[in-house]
């Protein structure tokens, strides 16, 4: 897993994100500075943030800007966590409808302090979007909850558009790269939210270039797929500063190209498979493959 300074590996001229600039970029902004609100776009110092948010689309980031974990990927701020905010769900929803929203994406922090992990924030957020905006679907990026069933059961009762749990990477790298997470527990975690909302619409991703095989990437897409998850994101992970884990290697388009057809063909409704795919990238085209009815 060590990466020397002679084997750094050097990024592709095409892996180049857009720089995050524009009116609508600048108006986002503002928006989320005036309502003192958090997005994964800037705390996870995501790549697409100017293509996505100069198309007035971000992912709000709820239950403050601390993680209790230190997984060795993230650039989200580690610390004490902050007080929950019960205000924060009305504020989200305000920004979504100033922006026109007709498809909105909540992701946390971890809060293992808390017992829910923060599921009853998810859920008063859902709450609040469709009470603002009753057309307007919601996808949620949850984290593990420290696999309590009863936290899943109160954001899925909350009736999510798509209920999304990343896994990662494969079960090899846990250690390094998703401390306090365990690879088995996401995946029961998925299944619960299947069981609970059969016609919820589940997802999950990983990041290419930590170390891991094909043979590993292929083997999790199985697993998801027998754990009924129907939408599945890939992307290349990228080193947010020198403390965090090193890129092992870019993974070639070709690869990424590989992999979507491979991931159809194991039955996934949806893939977004490219180097600059995040969670949220493209996310209502994806809820949109799965489709299914609110239940």
């Amino acid at each position: 897993m060590l990466v020397t300074i002679e084997d750094k590996p050097r990024r592709p001229e095409w892996l180049r994100a857009p720089a995050p600039v524009g009116a609508n970029y600048r108006e986002l902004k503002d928006l989320v500075e005036r309502l003192k609100l958090h997005t994964v776009c800037e705390s996870a110092a995501c790549p697409n943030v100017g293509e996505c948010w100069n198309h007035r689309t971000a992912t709000f980031m709820i239950l403050g800007n601390f993680c209790t974990r230190r997984c060795g990927f993230c650039a989200v701020q580690k610390g004490a966590p902050l007080e929950v905010d019960y205000d924060e769900p009305r504020r989200v929803a305000e920004a979504c409808d100033a922006l026109g929203l007709k498809y909105a994406v909540i992701t946390s922090v971890n809060r293992d302090d808390r017992r829910d992990g923060g599921a009853e924030l998810f859920a008063m957020t859902i709450e609040a979007i469709r009470d603002r905006l009753p057309d307007c679907k919601v996808e949620v990026l949850v984290p593990d909850f420290q696999g309590s069933q009863e936290a899943m059961a109160a954001v899925m009762n909350a009736h999510p558009d798509v209920l999304n749990h990343n896994t990662e990477t494969v079960p090899r790298l846990y250690r390094q790269v998703r401390m306090g997470a365990r690879y088995e527990r996401s995946l029961a975690m998925l299944r619960y939210a299947k069981r609970i909302r059969p016609h919820v619409p589940t997802k999950s991703g990983l990041m290419l270039g930590l170390g891991e095989t094909l043979d590993e990437v292929r083997q999790v897409m199985r697993d998801l797929r027998a754990h009924e998850v129907d939408i599945l994101t890939l992307g290349q992970y990228l080193r947010p500063t020198p403390k965090h884990l090193p890129v092992f290697r870019y993974v070639g388009r070709e690869e990424f190209d590989e992999l979507k057809r491979a991931g159809y063909e194991m039955g996934f409704s949806h893939v977004e498979a490219g180097p600059l795919v995040r969670s949220s990238y493209h996310a209502h085209e994806g809820a949109g493959q799965a489709g299914g009815p609110r239940c």
